[in-house]
């Protein structure tokens, strides 16, 4: 007999307003602990000086974690002129300082190279595996790395505000951005060199910073029925992916793992979920009128 997993199989979202000064797998464990959770997981890091929208997966939603992690992210940020740091933030150590600022309008035009499908090489402390090591245990020990360039997809990225030593921009991209490379690799660009003094992310896929729990509301309302009214639908998880409905019948065949009949169509070969009475059934592959299920939600 398997061992009896310790809390409750809750299931659902919970959208955190992350604080600067803690790292996101701290944050997910803060939730685990407040909600008394079996399980939990998170779609898409925040470094530990970036604030705003975290959003942790209870039990069965951690199976729409991926779908959230390739959704569009916004970001709002300040990149300082003058110097570029071994960390691409404020919290590294200058490598390089210059004098040089950009004349007026070259931010402008420099954002141009920065926008659509771009490749973009990450920073030094990052959480990208080298020989099966993450990028920042590997720097934080002084290894020196050439790491490859990785395309994103940036969809917008414009300036908020700009002043002689920097500028606050904006930033929506797809999966894998590193906004922090975005302002090294802007610096470089125009001569002057930069690197981010803060970080701020707005919105990622369905989920918004607005509304969200801040860490001290978490741990007020920790283990209380209160806290549970915070708890966001699966569902939420799944945004992106066509919606298509199943009837009782068809519900039980897809939990055993069975393709079965939906009562809608959509694109054949492509990714879909089966709702019932909207509730998340299941994850599948629409073919010919039949949902052939990946993952199956059990709540």
């Amino acid at each position: 007999m398997g061992r009896r997993k310790k809390g409750r199989a809750i299931h659902g979202w919970v959208v955190v307003d992350k604080p600067a000064g803690v790292g996101s797998t701290q944050v997910v464990g803060k939730v685990r602990w407040a909600f008394d959770a079996q399980k939990a997981g998170h779609a898409g890091t925040l470094d530990p000086d970036a604030t705003g929208v975290l959003a942790v997966a209870l039990g069965e939603a951690t199976k729409t974690v991926p779908y959230v992690t390739d959704a569009l992210k916004c970001y709002r940020f300040r990149v300082t002129w003058g110097a570029e740091t071994s960390t691409d933030d404020a919290s590294g150590r200058i490598l390089r300082q210059s004098d040089l600022r950009p004349a007026p309008g070259a931010l402008a035009a420099a954002l141009t190279a920065f926008r659509g499908d771009i490749l973009q090489v990450p920073p030094q402390v990052s959480a990208v595996k080298v020989e099966g090591e993450r990028a920042y245990d590997l720097a934080r020990d002084g290894v020196e790395m050439d790491l490859e360039a990785r395309p994103l997809f940036v969809d917008r990225l414009e300036i908020l505000s700009e002043d002689a030593d920097g500028a606050e921009l904006e930033m929506v991209c797809g999966k894998g951005g590193y906004v922090r490379s975005i302002a090294r690799d802007l610096g470089q660009a125009l001569g002057c060199l930069g690197h981010v003094t803060w970080l701020r992310r707005d919105w990622s896929g369905p989920f918004d910073a607005e509304g969200g729990l801040s860490l001290e509301e978490l741990e007020r309302l920790a283990r209380t029925p209160e806290l549970d009214t915070h708890l966001r639908p699966l569902e939420l998880g799944l945004d992106g992916l066509p919606a298509l409905p199943v009837d009782e019948l068809a519900a039980a065949r897809m939990r055993n793992g069975n393709p079965a009949e939906v009562l809608s169509g959509a694109e054949y070969g492509e990714t879909c979920w089966a709702s019932r009475d909207g509730q998340a059934v299941a994850i599948g592959t629409y073919r010919a009128g039949l949902l052939h299920p990946s993952k199956v939600f059990v709540t």
